[in-house]
């Protein structure tokens, strides 16, 4: 029988995906495609992928930009610190390495958000070193192949998807440095395989509904010979996701809006939001202690936003003012109209609030 990774070649020639933009390109482009596909859809990231290339285009493009504006176009991809350290790690690839993509792999991983699975990803895609990877989708992979019962998130289960990440790579590395013929290759071909690894896991080795009928890897998988494809990888132990509360004031002044810069670390950092408290009441001691003047104001829906652990229930205050109060805007604040401020560097939630104001207002 061929072995595991020559049939992931095989399949990958010919049922994988060719068509991504970011696929056979330099490091750079390799890695901000890891990045951005860090708990997000390849659907959602191409276009992301996109207008960032295009802005961005080099190492060094990205290192001259602002933050704000890096956020800017970050914007709606969520998990914000994936774009901020982006930005950082340019800096230091600018400072230290002249800006050009490190080549070795403890170099890269040095990088600012930058692991062992996206290194080495980096490593193999773009430079054909002989790295293995084990993103969330081929932990799946390896689990129900290998057969490796307990969740992925316990370190013991984790470093043994490591060990067999590492048992099933290809045997001969490429000559560094060698490229890819387009759709050739040999069966060493640690890029392909690496690509494939990850098109198995998000085309046929799904969490559920997986493909095990067109699956190159079907007739020695563990989990599909013992019946238990649905049983691995075993779930993470549940846990009650704690909710917490926060009440947004919708400015306005006509068409323009308040919004604050939130320091530039934890929730949201960098980003422009209206003012947030815990509480309504809070809210209405500021609006009374900054000496404003309402025309109109209005509870708008309360709705929920889902991090990774907690859910953060919303309550938006609408308030019309009559005129501009001078000491909201501090430093740190800027009023703009709400079809520039939809262009600005603005979280999700924010996002959706101010495109129903929009609407409301056209």
């Amino acid at each position: 029988m061929h072995s595991f990774s020559s049939r992931l070649i095989a399949w990958q020639r010919t049922h994988g995906r060719h068509d991504l933009p970011w696929l056979g390109l330099d490091a750079y482009r390799v890695w901000l495609s890891e990045i951005m596909l860090q708990q997000t859809q390849v659907a959602t990231v191409i276009p992301y992928y996109q207008r960032f290339i295009a802005l961005f285009p080099t190492v060094s493009a990205l290192a001259a930009a602002g933050e704000e504006q890096v956020l800017a176009q970050w914007s709606g991809l969520g998990y914000y610190a994936r774009g901020r350290n982006l930005h950082r790690a340019a800096r230091i690839i600018a400072e230290k390495h002249q800006g050009k993509f490190p080549r070795q792999f403890e170099q890269i991983l040095e990088l600012p958000g930058i692991g062992r699975s996206t290194a080495a990803a980096i490593c193999a895609l773009a430079y054909h070193e002989r790295h293995a990877i084990l993103d969330g989708n081929v932990k799946r992979v390896l689990a129900r192949y290998c057969g490796i019962s307990g969740s992925p998130s316990q370190k013991a289960v984790e470093a043994q998807l490591w060990r067999q990440a590492e048992a099933l790579l290809p045997q001969s590395p490429r000559p560094t440095g060698e490229r890819v013929r387009e759709r050739g290759g040999s069966d060493n071909d640690i890029a392909t395989y690496t690509q494939a690894l990850m098109d198995m896991g998000a085309t046929l080795c799904t969490r559920s509904k997986p493909k095990c009928g067109e699956c190159p890897v079907r007739s020695d998988c563990v989990a599909l010979q013992s019946g238990r494809v649905n049983e691995l990888p075993t779930p993470r132990p549940h846990r009650t996701v704690p909710g917490k509360h926060a009440t947004f004031i919708l400015m306005m002044h006509g068409n323009d809006i308040l919004l604050e810069k939130r320091p530039g670390s934890g929730i949201w950092g960098g980003l422009w939001c209206p003012p947030q408290f815990d509480d309504e009441e809070a809210a209405r001691d500021w609006f009374v202690q900054n000496e404003m003047n309402a025309s109109q104001g209005e509870r708008l829906e309360a709705f929920s936003h889902a991090f990774t652990h907690f859910r953060l229930h919303i309550t938006p205050l609408k308030i019309q003012l009559s005129r501009k109060p001078v000491r909201a805007a501090q430093p740190g604040s800027v009023w703009l109209d709400v079809e520039e401020a939809l262009r600005a560097a603005i979280p999700t939630p924010v996002r959706s609030l101010l495109l129903k104001l929009n609407r409301r207002m056209g």
